[in-house]
């Protein structure tokens, strides 16, 4: 291999990580356009909060059930192939949720929503985790942190659009028919990962292997933390220690700019650290994040617990999709379990963190939090995958097999 060869390798698995980080920010700028536009769409649909907490639930199910087909699709069209649908699928998605009259066809709507995030999810995540297992260094942290800056150019968007009064139908249309086109766009720079000849398509359904299993069990305590602090910190500031609307809303705000900021620099400090290194001492930070909650006197410091909270746990996703993509021989499976852990623990965390309060209070639901993110600092070995070098030139020589097979 010639010098040339080299330097356009480089050049091109470059250009790849700036695509799929490009894909990432518009995966997570259709969930930012969605969320804002919730309100507009319970009155659209007629329902109540109730009916509206169960509609919510049905993302999640869409894409627990959607995920494990991930990998066939992929295996069928390639990986470039099977994003650029599957991507497009859903930001199309957004306009349904805004189109359904009652309860029922909002609940369809999102189970179809959750579906194909869940599909896109899994698609965007292998080639993410193929590109830094080439590249030889972390850069999952940093991806999953265009994901947090996309949520936050979505909702920008939306609440510039919900402040407007503009129709949530008009608003989803334009959005979703801008963020097709530049996803596509992006799509045509990610690898063109294709299954040798002989290879057997994956079954469309599969349990997820062990390992995933295993690693899964972090990302839970992970999610579980993040989406507890995400929809109930506000809360806790206004009940539990009496802080003002705007204040409490600002707490969240700030959570979600703490987890955007730590992804996008975790990068360094894993490939300095080391995942398993990385993900304890965050644990730790977690910890007594949650600690710091449960005994706040004062507002002050139960923020500064929930932006430990979010430093924490910020880079335990990236880092649990990253090992399971490099913990068997099936990247796409293997993510798909992790994914479908995760998104359970997000959807069960914030209806978990109700139920515990009611029954006690949101203080005892906080110490909940607290031993789950004590969890990450026993548990974070799971994410001790191997060499990554050896497993990238390995990777390499059979894609360079492939490719000459095509030639």
């Amino acid at each position: 291999m010639t010098s040339h060869d080299v330097v356009f390798g480089k050049e091109r698995l470059r250009r790849a990580r700036f695509a799929v980080a490009a894909v990432f920010c518009v995966h997570g700028a259709v969930t930012g356009s969605f969320a804002t536009r919730i309100p507009w769409i319970q009155d659209h649909a007629g329902v109540s909060a109730g009916q509206l907490g169960l509609a919510l639930a049905f993302p999640a199910l869409g894409a627990s059930a959607a995920m494990p087909l991930a990998g066939a699709i992929s295996h069928r069209f390639g990986a470039r192939g099977a994003l650029r649908g599957l991507l497009a699928l859903w930001t199309l998605s957004l306009v349904l949720p805004a189109l359904a009259p009652n309860v029922y066809t909002l609940c369809g709507a999102l189970f179809v929503y959750g579906a194909t995030a869940g599909m896109s999810d899994v698609a965007m995540n292998a080639l993410g985790v193929e590109v830094e297992n080439r590249l030889d260094k972390s850069i999952m942290s940093s991806l999953h942190g265009m994901w947090s800056a996309g949520a936050l150019i979505g909702s920008a968007s939306g609440t510039l659009a919900a402040h407007l009064g503009s129709d949530a139908r008009l608003h989803h249309v334009i959005a979703a028919l801008v963020l097709t086109v530049v996803g596509a766009l992006a799509c045509q720079g990610v690898l063109d990962l294709r299954s040798a000849p002989d290879e057997e398509p994956p079954p469309r359904f599969a349990l997820p292997p062990r390992s995933a299993l295993v690693i899964g069990a972090i990302g839970f305590c992970g999610v579980f933390a993040e989406g507890a602090s995400l929809d109930w910190s506000a809360v806790y500031l206004r009940d539990q220690l009496g802080t003002s609307p705007g204040l409490a809303a600002a707490s969240t705000t700030a959570f979600a700019l703490t987890m955007a900021v730590a992804r996008l620099v975790g990068d360094k400090v894993v490939d300095r650290f080391g995942a398993v290194r990385t993900v304890r001492v965050g644990g730790v930070a977690a910890t007594a994040g949650g600690a710091l909650v449960v005994v706040a006197p004062h507002p002050a410091t139960a923020m500064a617990g929930f932006g430990l909270i979010g430093l924490g746990v910020a880079v335990v996703v990236p880092l649990a999709f990253a090992a399971a993509g490099r913990s068997g021989p099936n990247p796409s499976q293997a993510i798909a379990g992790v994914a479908t852990i995760t998104y359970t623990s997000g959807l069960i965390a914030p209806s978990a963190i109700g139920g515990v309060a009611d029954v006690t209070s949101l203080t005892v639901s906080f110490g909940l939090v607290t031993l789950l993110a004590f969890g990450l600092v026993l548990g974070a070995s799971v994410l001790r995958t191997g060499d990554r070098t050896t497993r990238t030139a390995a990777g390499a020589e059979a894609a360079e097999a492939t490719e000459k097979s095509r030639r």
